[in-house]
């Protein structure tokens, strides 16, 4: 039971991900998620600026080691991601790229709705 625990973890911990590096487009249709989108994108650059670890690694790590596995070191883009795109370990300034590409593509879709709201009111 506790490794699935870790398994819908790590689910919901990409779901986030993914939230916050997409999670713009969704304000293009709906402008209200920025409520929900903003604080996510401001949390998920600041993890990858700051090298903080997310608390859902812990909390998976914790569920994995009670199942009896051995759980993991580093963070959870560090575990699960990064091999996937990049075959050597996550560095500093990978990390400050990504928090970078976070802040910048939001930055993008944030200025599109702000130029949607003053066309409209033109």
């Amino acid at each position: 039971m506790y490794r699935f625990f870790a398994d819908v973890l790590v689910v919901v911990h990409f779901l986030f991900i993914l939230f916050v590096v997409a999670g713009g487009m969704l304000i293009l249709y709906r402008p209200r998620m920025a409520f929900l989108h903003l604080p996510a994108v401001i949390w998920g650059a600041a993890v990858e600026l700051c090298g903080w670890i997310c608390p859902l690694t812990p909390l998976e790590n914790y569920f994995r080691r009670i199942a009896g596995d051995a759980g993991y070191s580093g963070g959870f883009i560090e575990h699960y991601l990064v091999p996937l795109i990049y075959p050597e370990n996550l560095t500093a300034e990978i990390q400050y790229i990504l928090g970078g590409l976070v802040i910048v593509v939001n930055l993008i879709f944030y200025f599109i709705l702000w130029r949607r709201k003053r066309v409209r009111r033109q």
